[in-house]
């Protein structure tokens, strides 16, 4: 049985919120979330979510320190491409973001 080699590969995308960045967060987070559904149903999603600021609490009782996702692109620039178009970056929602390849081992 031959094994089908994806034209995708995984990537780390990190965005950390800029400061006070809650109120602009609230508003771009539905055009935000529509953009992830839309890599959820091509099967490119792997996990995705919000980073609390404190360990223990929920987002909404503690803040938000960022998003992480982990995301199936053709390369590097596919993936750079899709975090610089992703609405919390056009909001200014996320001061830096940080992409890597990303080797999902387990499970």
């Amino acid at each position: 049985m031959s094994e089908t080699i994806s034209p995708f590969r995984w990537y780390l995308i990190v965005g950390r919120d800029a400061p006070d960045a809650a109120a602009a967060r609230a508003h771009a987070r539905p055009a935000h979330l529509a953009r992830l559904q839309g890599l959820l149903e091509a099967h490119r999603l792997k996990v995705a979510g919000p980073l609390p600021r404190i360990d223990g609490m929920s987002p909404a009782e503690g803040g938000v320190s960022g998003s992480a996702i982990v995301a199936a692109f053709a390369d590097l620039a596919a993936a750079r491409a899709w975090a610089d178009a992703d609405p919390y970056v056009e909001a200014g929602v996320y001061a830096s973001v940080e992409i890597s390849p990303f080797l999902p081992v387990l499970p």
